[in-house]
């Protein structure tokens, strides 16, 4: 059983960096391959009139965040999502997510706490977030007593359950 959730584990960890790299690759690839149908003249004025964006497709803005039920993330219930902000995707509550870490500067432990009575019942609640935010890698793991305090104290980033 130990063998078992730990292979799981890693493999959880190695499929979400391939998902996590072959999603930031797609525009890239669509870039590409639209002006590979254009005619060389088309395809440079289509670069030089649209603006460019924010971020280039290494530094996009996504976490992959995970939410397991026990005290360590390698047991138990888990649920995760690939969190992408721009545009706001790939989880239940994006936009307000991507809010929120924008106000943090992608720093989860500065999200506001909210003012929240929450249940003394310990029933442990794990998270995870890892990825990339403003061209900086993020690892966080921290676990909660329970899923309204963790709510309370990350806001929309772990709310993958609603």
């Amino acid at each position: 059983m130990n063998h078992f959730t730990r292979t799981t584990a890693l493999l959880r960890r190695g499929a979400t960096t391939a998902a996590a790299v072959l999603l930031a690759a797609l525009p890239v690839q669509a870039a590409h391959a639209a002006q590979a149908a254009l005619p060389a003249h088309a395809a440079q004025a289509a670069h030089d009139s649209h603006p460019r964006p924010r971020h280039t497709a290494d530094q996009s803005d996504w976490l992959y965040v995970t939410v397991s039920h026990g005290d360590d993330a390698r047991t138990g219930d888990s649920r995760g999502a690939l969190l992408r902000c721009e545009p706001p995707q790939g989880h239940p509550h994006a936009a307000a997510a991507c809010d929120q870490l924008r106000s943090a500067h992608g720093d989860i432990r500065v999200i506001p706490h909210k003012e929240v009575f929450c249940s003394m019942i310990y029933a442990p609640v794990t998270v995870q977030a890892r990825g990339q935010w403003q061209g900086r890698a993020v690892d966080y793991t921290e676990t909660f007593p329970n899923a309204c305090v963790m709510r309370a104290r990350t806001g929309d980033v772990f709310a993958l359950d609603q």
